[in-house]
């Protein structure tokens, strides 16, 4: 059984706008993506490769993180490819700013 829990994994002004980077959360990596004041966060792990998602481009418009090795990019709220060669999704974290830190919940082993 497993219960969610919030865990803070950084400042929001340490998120660069328009940018993602990789956090490791209960041992799930986390790609944290922060688009004006709004922050999303995705698994960091590309479903057609083993690739580093936080390392792609985020395209700020569509809401989606593209994986730099083949291209796919995955939507940033509902995790998603948008387009292939990934035709699995990756899971989506609730994610948001509280006094100022990003916050995420993650589900943690009971």
């Amino acid at each position: 059984m497993s219960t969610p829990t919030s865990v803070v994994v950084c400042a929001f002004d340490d998120l660069v706008p328009g940018g993602a980077a990789r956090f490791d959360v209960h041992g799930t990596a986390v790609a944290v993506v922060r688009i004006g004041d709004d922050v999303y966060a995705i698994g960091d792990v590309c479903s057609h490769g083993n690739v580093s998602l936080s390392e792609g481009e985020v395209l700020c418009s569509e809401k989606e993180l593209e994986c730099w090795k083949h291209g796919s990019t995955f939507s940033l709220v509902t995790g998603e490819p948008q387009t292939l060669p990934a035709t699995q999704p990756v899971p989506v974290f609730v994610a948001r700013v509280v006094d100022g830190n990003v916050e995420i919940d993650v589900e943690v082993a009971a």
